[in-house]
């Protein structure tokens, strides 16, 4: 949508103008104004959060025993690398084997009981049709059978139980990966009562995550799928990354601190990140590539007027605010936001003119600024107005005892001979 601009020729103050040039009189140096500008470039626009983490693996899982019994024989030890279902570890089976021992016989004499009453039953049936014998005797009959059919089912489940146990006793890796720790000697007894007891601890160091604390105030702008980068102590020239896979919402308040866990997912297929190392994190909340930019100062620059004025020099090629076409006209202020997106800029014409043009703006932070339309790569624009010092003044022509000499002069003035 197109908007209407009126312009004006800005009023100088007589009194300002009178100070200025009194302030420069009052100088030894006299000072040159010229305009700065930026150029519009392509380029890339990026904001950061950092926090600090610690390295874990993606995939660990602790592997233990639901057995109690004595560790007799290990396989894996530390950063041992182990495959899905390898042998890693043996609990002593002596008495492991003989529960299931028992359990066989216990089966086998609940399986004669069971074929016995059925037997017994079958029979005890037929002559019940035939009314030969009481109703108290054939539900007798009919009891013991149900009861060594229940019991012979339980003997059933009670070995299927005692060759599971053993089957334990054999420690298999459940995934592949590293060793990451190992929790028990040989010779050592394990107790499973209500938790497992842990033998190793094994990850995959392919895929390392980092848990970071970030804080609160920048919780706000982290998003699950920004690109972050990180470095660890122990690799100080190395950079590393990554995603962010998960912000979680639990809150951890520490010293009246509170901060928030983001999960930050890294391939590590050399396998130098490891569990445990301190991350120094930078996530990039805003991040575009290939994009027009410009120093965000140029939507606070206001043109203004300068008197050539004795001791003020302007530099030649200092361009001048555009006149309106009525003398009380005004010049829009550059830092009134149109809306959201649009803001005005003054760019600088090839005739050295000042013109003020409305640009699309985008993402931000806080140097730079994305130009989305309203300029080409290449125009200048209006960035500050800046002062130089020309050079040095003297009061009445005479010189200050006090000021430093240059070489090959006396204090009067003359030139040194040489020799002296």
């Amino acid at each position: 949508m197109k908007r209407s601009i009126s312009l004006y020729r800005p009023k100088i103050m007589a009194a300002a103008g009178v100070s200025l040039i009194m302030a420069v009189a009052s100088c030894s140096k006299k000072e040159n104004v010229s305009l700065q500008t930026a150029t519009v470039s392509k380029g890339e626009i990026t904001e950061s959060v950092t926090a600090t983490g610690t390295l874990e693996c993606v995939t660990q899982v602790d592997v233990g025993t639901q057995v109690t019994g004595i560790v007799s024989k290990l396989y894996a030890d530390f950063n041992s690398i182990v495959t899905q279902g390898q042998l890693i570890a043996e609990i002593d089976k002596t008495t492991l084997e003989a529960d299931l021992k028992s359990a066989d016989a216990q089966l086998e004499s609940a399986r004669l009981d069971y074929e016995y009453n059925k037997k017994n039953y079958e029979r005890d049936e037929a002559l019940h049709q035939k009314q030969l014998i009481s109703d108290y005797e054939y539900e007798t009959s009919l009891h013991t059978y149900l009861v060594s059919k229940a019991d012979y089912e339980r003997m059933q489940a009670n070995r299927i139980s005692a060759a599971r146990n053993l089957s334990y006793a054999e420690i298999t890796s459940p995934m592949d990966g590293i060793v990451i720790s190992r929790e028990v000697e040989i010779g050592q007894t394990v107790v499973s009562n209500m938790e497992v007891a842990n033998l190793y601890t094994i990850g995959d160091l392919d895929k390392m995550q980092v848990v970071a604390d970030v804080d609160e105030a920048d919780i706000g702008s982290v998003k699950e799928g920004q690109n972050a980068q990180f470095t660890v102590d122990a690799y100080p020239d190395d950079v590393f990354y990554g995603k962010v896979t998960q912000v979680r919402i639990s809150p951890t308040t520490d010293s009246n601190v509170t901060t928030y866990e983001v999960l930050i997912s890294t391939s590590n297929p050399d396998h130098k990140l490891i569990p445990g190392l301190t991350a120094n994190v930078t996530i990039k909340v805003t991040e575009v590539k290939d994009v027009m930019t410009l120093p965000i100062k140029v939507l606070r620059f206001s043109p203004m007027e300068f008197a050539n004025a004795e001791g003020l020099p302007v530099a030649e090629d200092m361009p001048t605010p555009p006149n309106g076409a009525e003398p009380d006209g005004e010049i829009p202020d550059p830092t009134i936001v149109t809306d959201d997106a649009h803001r005005l800029v003054w760019v600088l014409t090839d005739d050295n003119r000042l013109v003020p043009t409305e640009i699309e703006m985008g993402v931000e932070n806080g140097i730079n600024v994305e130009v989305k339309s309203g300029l080409n790569v290449g125009d200048k624009v209006a960035l500050q107005y800046t002062t130089e010092v020309l050079e040095e003044e003297t009061s009445g022509g005479e010189s200050n005892p006090f000021m430093p000499t240059p070489p090959g002069r006396d204090k009067k003035g003359k030139d040194k001979e040489k020799g002296e």
